[in-house]
């Protein structure tokens, strides 16, 4: 059996494993919609939980001026023993460069198998501030990796204004659980899921016509703009 065979066999048990966690805490089908729901009440307890951390406010709020987009992680799965696995569903709101208003979301699934020296298990929440115009036109394709099409830097920390130097599309801050070493964001694969979005929205939907068109519009993500406007907008004032 060669090295590659070897490599793809174990990505796919790693990649199993992290489904059938998130199928565990996952709703039954039937609940297909609330189960939407449920990751947009996430991220907003998550925007809510970096604003409520002054260091991590502080930090966020150094990397706001322009932002464009912001992606939320409520619950990011990451394990390992040699081979690495990373998974978990996040949501993108764009905020309107004319009206200023954040746009409804838009769900994403993001994904990784890695291989090396580590070993651990955590789950993270994660924001991603989009900078430029190419990391959110990024988000609007079907998929794309971080670092690769997209370049990532991870956020300064304790109130740096090192963050003016960085020309990153994407700066990533996160909150951690669990013990973990090895394993980075480069690499990583964000895809669109059209299942997510069609359910949320009753209809189908792909981040384009959320984001750009806003053909499409949820009611029940009220309570989650808010928190993100309370987290971003204010740090430009």
């Amino acid at each position: 059996m060669t090295a590659s065979s070897t490599w793809s066999r174990s990505a796919v048990c790693v990649l199993a494993t992290i489904a059938s966690l998130v199928t565990v805490f996952a709703p039954a089908p039937s609940m297909a919609v609330s189960e939407q729901q449920q990751l947009v009440e996430k991220a907003k307890l998550t925007a809510e939980a970096f604003g409520a951390d002054p260091n991590q406010r502080d930090d966020i709020r150094q990397a706001v001026k322009d932002v464009k987009g912001v992606f939320i992680v409520p619950q990011l799965f990451r394990g390992a023993f040699i081979f690495g696995g990373t998974g978990g569903g996040g949501i993108l709101l764009v905020k309107d460069e004319k009206t200023g208003e954040w746009s409804q979301p838009a769900f994403y699934n993001i994904a990784a198998v890695s291989f090396g020296l580590q070993a651990g298990a955590d789950t993270s929440e994660l924001i991603i501030l989009v900078r430029t115009q190419k990391g959110l036109e990024e988000f609007y394709r079907s998929d794309f990796k971080l670092g690769a099409e997209a370049g990532i830097s991870a956020g300064p920390v304790g109130g740096s204004t090192a963050v003016e130097g960085v020309a990153a599309d994407l700066i990533s801050f996160g909150r951690t659980k669990g013990v973990f070493a090895g394993m980075a964001l480069n690499g990583a694969a964000i895809a669109a899921s059209d299942d997510s979005n069609q359910a949320y929205y009753g209809k189908a939907a792909r981040p384009t016509d959320i984001l750009v068109q806003k053909t499409v519009n949820n009611p029940a993500s009220k309570d989650l703009r808010a928190a993100v406007a309370e987290l971003l907008d204010k740090g430009k004032k």
